[in-house]
């Protein structure tokens, strides 16, 4: 992870913002605060080629969490300098930098508290983990370790277990921070941790030996110091849960699963009153939602009696008459599962606590109350004043004491319902959804269930026997169904690869294909992961973030969902812990081919054109390199596990065919936010140059060495910008490109007078996956994917003369999500209006400019893998063409044996080989003095060689085979072979 800290060495921000919330939320959760979106701050530009490569490396897991071997584990930990300027200055909370020293007082002064590394931030911060127990030996710790496995891979046995029933320290974790302008819950763990160390044995000793207390003091120190939201990458974090994109939602992830908590509750701000889950509607499908809402609603009424009795001065208090804060003690805090019929909800596993509980935690996401002011007169826009900083920290404190008590008290009956969990991924129990009709049997508190209503009902989830993920001709990209594999074993989803072939419904799927099988204990993890979801847009009027998700759909691998949880394996399988290898150059051969279907496959073409490689792409999307690169390609195909293969015969003779095009390595001039630069440094282009309408006005000559514009962000020109808009006029007739996403995108390819249509705009909130459909000869035919995401969706209706539909919304596009129309009872906004436009247009200008616009969201938060790889066969599509592949002549040679076969007759056999490519052609079998008596035919069939019957008449015969030179083999001939007929 310390390569991100270099990456983001490239980068400097600018502010950007994704799409807003979903209107009519209250004031309550407003972009002032809380988990919701929020203006981020966008990466900028890179400054040299080794971007492209620093970003993939930054995004590798590494290994996973090492547990200390005992308690207390105490190393002495480093003390980084102060930052100057530190936004915690302004509030008076705890730096960064005075964390350490902290900790390592407190380790010395008690053998109660422990202190790990769990990884870096971006910037390369240390991220720490605390614990507090009573001391335990390496033997306990081995015992402890020992449990808390069995609770998890061997559910059934853990549950009859009376010694760890009896002995297991139950886990418990706060954490704090990860939006780093949202500070004090990192000041109440330190409260809380310093309380524990100094705190009578009388009064913790019991209950330290029977739980570890774990706390993520700062996961986004970057942000804490910066008062920024977003990481040092300009991203979300708390967005990043099944993304991966940040160093800091890897430690999260990784933390989560070495942990498995109980409980665990990431505290946020601000919300202007404290603010406790579990969610309102509309609830994840896979939740084991009759074990999760029983004791997560008892622990927020718990603390919100707390809270109230503890009146802290200057707290505020939730109003349900007005849905607002007040001063005034209402004896209430706000639990959204009680008090927001929509708008704050659980649906997807995006979020630290959401994501969690699929690790078998009751969770939380506690919102502080008071919020951010503006700071004029300090490098920061908007901190916490230090007494409301107060406020928050005692307010954070009490909630987490409140909620420890509540574990402590009710550890036993949560610990059944985290072994249940387990149990009935393991052992394929169908998934039962928490309706209207079996809320009654639900077991434990019961003050939430007066409170569910059907909208709260959880939808049906049908489980599959497994998800396969082919391997071999059925699978659209070899590259992204590895990296789909690395994401899934990196969640903790148990995979495996198939011993032998193995037909299922009438699909063989070879051996060596990878299999989920969701017979096991992460099963809720797995399907949330790849399962489409479902369409609900007619559950609850708006929706906190994204409603749809699905590496199935989104990630560019073929995976199949593949019979009923009830059926029997699928077949004999091999755990894997990693994707199998995938990068290999054939032993033989010249030149060579490279399916682009996937993330990884861009990433080797940028490599190669970056080391000045020749590459042309033929129509197919196949990408082929010449005999003199084929140690270029050897080393890219073992950085990046791409897979090359010989040129057949057929892609030789494509070589020098008009719509063959070589390629360049590009300089992207870029409009947009993050998204927009992290995706285009994912696919490898590293050379990017921003540019906005008034800097081209002032000086365009950073479009000099600019091959193709991206545009992902508004470029309009007013009048006094206009060269500025010439001199992108003029740049354009030398044959660039122009390739852009949604609104933006749009208006300036119809500006540029590339494109012409009607852009039609879908609800501004809508997003979800959609259906759409590539038509044969269209520039994203190669390797055409059937879904795509959207937030919001644009559409292209009245597509003028010389605009073209690269693709198109499906005429029932919603596959999954929230998308609805403006109005009710309109479509006006919504799929309907959508059905069957194009999704994708492109046009090309009288010069040989080409233009392409998404009305897909291809660069939403990094996300849809699929989108990006679109994206950049847009991007050389567009780009002036390279250098091409010369064509080359492959080596034939040609055998010939032969017998008699009748008075008249002899049999002869013709075997055709080429150095390169498949040997098929026509061979002649010529006679001496008699010319050709017979010609054959060699087909891909017939694997180079072929048996025939020729006819000659009664004497002596001397036989030769020849193959005729064409344009892409060398004429060959066998040797003479004599046969003699009575």
């Amino acid at each position: 992870m310390a390569v991100a800290a270099t990456t983001l060495a490239l980068l400097a921000p600018v502010a950007t913002a994704e799409p807003s919330g979903p209107s009519g939320s209250s004031a309550l959760t407003s972009a002032a605060g809380g988990r919701g979106v929020t203006p981020d701050q966008s990466a900028a530009r890179p400054s040299t080629a080794a971007a492209a490569k620093l970003a993939a490396a930054a995004e590798s897991f590494g290994e996973p969490i090492t547990m200390p071997s005992s308690y207390p584990a105490q190393p002495t930990l480093e003390e980084p300098a102060p930052t100057v300027p530190d936004a915690t200055s302004v509030n008076g909370t705890i730096s960064y930098s005075d964390l350490a020293p902290r900790l390592n007082e407190l380790m010395a002064s008690s053998d109660r508290i422990s202190t790990q590394l769990v990884g870096t931030s971006t910037e390369g911060r240390d991220l720490y983990l605390v614990t507090l127990t009573a001391p335990e030996t390496e033997a306990q710790t081995a015992q402890q370790t020992a449990w808390r496995e069995k609770i998890r891979t061997s559910p059934e046995a853990a549950a009859a277990d009376a010694d760890l029933a009896a002995g297991y320290k139950t886990p418990i974790w706060f954490s704090a921070n990860i939006h780093g302008n949202e500070w004090e819950g990192t000041d109440a763990a330190m409260q809380v941790i310093e309380d524990l160390v100094a705190a009578p044995e009388e009064e913790v000793g019991e209950m330290l030996a029977g739980h570890r207390l774990y706390f993520s003091l700062s996961l986004n120190p970057d942000g804490r110091t910066k008062a920024t939201r977003a990481t040092a990458l300009s991203l979300d974090p708390n967005r990043d849960m099944i993304t991966s994109k940040t160093p800091e939602s890897v430690s999260f992830v990784k933390t989560a699963q070495a942990l498995q908590a109980l409980y665990a509750a990431d505290f946020h701000g601000y919300t202007g009153v404290l603010q406790v889950e579990p969610c309102g509607p509309p609830h994840g499908e896979n939740y084991e939602y009759d074990l999760f809402i029983p004791h997560g609603y008892a622990v927020a009424r718990q603390v919100e009696d707390d809270v109230v009795a503890a009146e802290i001065p200057g707290n505020t208090y939730y109003d349900p008459a007005t849905d607002d804060d007040t001063t005034e003690n209402t004896g209430k805090i706000k639990i959204p599962y009680r008090d927001t019929p929509d708008g704050w909800d659980d649906f997807p596993p995006i979020f630290t606590a959401q994501y969690a509980a699929f690790h078998g935690a009751v969770t939380s996401t506690v919102e502080l109350p008071k919020g951010r002011t503006s700071t004029p007169g300090t490098p920061f826009a908007s901190v916490t004043t230090p007494e409301d900083a107060v406020i928050n920290t005692a307010v954070a404190k009490q909630t987490m004491e409140s909620m420890v008590d509540y574990v402590v008290a009710n550890d036993d009956a949560m610990l059944a319902n985290q072994i249940e969990m387990f149990r009935r991924g393991a052992a394929g129990a169908p998934k039962e959804s928490l309706t209207t009709e079996t809320v009654d049997a639900v077991e434990g508190p019961d003050e939430w269930k007066p409170l569910w209503d059907s909208v709260d009902d959880q939808d049906p989830v049908v489980l599959p026997r497994a998800y396969v993920i082919p391997v071999g001709a059925a699978q659209r990209s070899r590259s992204d169904a590895a990296r789909v594999v690395q994401q899934l074993l990196f969640n903790g989803v148990e995979v495996g690869t198939l011993d032998r072939a193995t037909t299922v419904d009438g699909t063989t799927y070879p051996a060596g294909s990878y299999v989920v099988d969701m017979h096991q204990p992460l099963r809720g993890m797995a399907n949330v992961l790849l399962d489409l979801g479902s369409d609900i847009s007619d559950k609850v009027p708006s929706m906190y973030d994204i409603s749809a998700w699905s590496y199935s759909y989104l990630w560019g691998a073929t995976v199949d969902k593949v019979g009923l949880t009830t059926d029997a394996p699928l077949g004999a399988t091999t755990p894997v812990t990693d994707a199998t290898p995938t990068g290999s150059v054939p032993a033989e051969g010249q030149h060579l081919v490279l399916d682009v279907a996937g993330v990884a496959d861009f990433q080797a073409l940028n490599a190669l054109l970056e080391e000045g490689v020749t590459v042309s792409m033929l129509e197919d999307g196949s990408a082929v390199v010449g005999p003199e690169d084929r140690d270029a390609a050897a080393a890219v195909a073992e950085d990046l596990g791409v897979r090359f293969t010989r040129a057949r015969a057929a892609d030789l003779d494509a070589l020098d065919d008009e719509a063959t095009k070589g390629l360049d390595d590009l300089t992207i001039a870029y409009t947009g936010t993050q998204d927009d630069k992290l995706s285009l440094l994912e696919l490898g282009f590293d050379d990017l140059v921003p540019v906005t309408a008034a800097g081209l006005a002032t000086d365009a000559s950073v479009l000099a060495d600019a091959d193709v514009l991206w545009v992902g962000g508004a470029l309009s020109f007013t009048e006094a910008q206009a060269p500025g808009l010439t001199a992108l006029e003029a740049w354009l007739d030398e044959g660039h490109g122009v390739v852009g996403r949604g609104t933006a995108g749009y208006n300036a390819a119809a500006l540029l007078g590339l494109v012409s249509a009607t852009p039609v705009a879908g609800n501004r909130s809508g997003n979800g996956i959609v259906a759409v459909d590539t038509p044969a000869g269209s520039a994203l035919a190669p390797y055409a994917q059937e879904a795509s995401f959207i937030y919001p969706a644009l559409s292209f209706a009245d597509l003028g003369e010389g605009t073209t539909a690269e693709q198109t919304y499906a005429a029932d596009p919603l596959l999954a999500g929230h998308w609805r129309p403006t109005a009710e009872g309109s479509p006006v906004g919504g799929p309907a209006e959508a059905a069957g436009k194009a999704s994708v247009i492109s046009g090309e200008a009288a010069s040989g400019a080409k233009g392409m616009v998404f009305g897909t969201s291809v660069f939403f938060r990094t996300h849809p893998k699929g989108g990006l790889s679109q994206a950049a066969r847009g991007l050389f599509w567009a780009a002036p063409a390279g250098e091409e592949v010369a064509p080359a002549k492959a080596t034939s040679t040609t055998r010939l044996t032969a017998r008699k076969a009748g008075t008249v007759k002899a049999s002869a056999t013709v075997r055709l080989s080429f150095n390169f490519g498949e040997a098929v052609g026509t061979v002649q079998l010529r006679e001496r003095g008699e010319g050709v008596v017979r010609t054959v035919r060699i087909t891909r069939a017939d694997e180079g060689s072929k048996k025939v019957t020729v006819r000659l008449g009664r004497g002596r015969h001397v036989l030769r085979a020849v193959f005729p030179a064409t344009e892409q083999v060398e004429r060959s001939a066998s040797r003479t072979v004599v046969v003699r007929l009575p």
